[in-house]
C-alpha cells in the first residue's frame, strides 16, 4: 500500500469522509481554495525570506572581501 506522509490509503479515506461529514460537500471546494491560497502565501513568504538572507549574506561577503583587499594593499605598501 502506498504511504503519503506515513498515512495509508484507508486512513486518507477515513479523513476525507470525516471532512465531508463535518463540513458538507458544498463547503469543501471553498476550504480547498483557502488552503491552496494559504500554502501559496507561505511559500511566497518563505522565498522572500530566503532571498533576503541570501542578499544579506552576499553583502557581508562582499564587504569582508573589500576589507581584506584594502588591508592587503596597506600591507603591500
Amino acid at each position: 500500500m502506498i504511504l503519503l506522509f506515513g498515512i495509508s490509503g484507508g486512513e486518507i479515506f477515513v479523513i476525507l469522509l470525516i471532512v465531508l461529514i463535518f463540513f458538507g460537500a458544498d463547503k469543501i471546494p471553498g476550504i480547498a481554495r483557502t488552503m491552496g491560497r494559504t500554502i501559496r502565501q507561505v511559500k511566497d513568504a518563505t522565498s522572500d525570506i530566503q532571498r533576503d538572507i541570501q542578499n544579506s549574506a552576499n553583502s557581508v561577503k562582499d564587504q569582508m572581501k573589500d576589507t581584506f583587499e584594502d588591508k592587503k594593499k596597506e600591507q603591500d605598501k
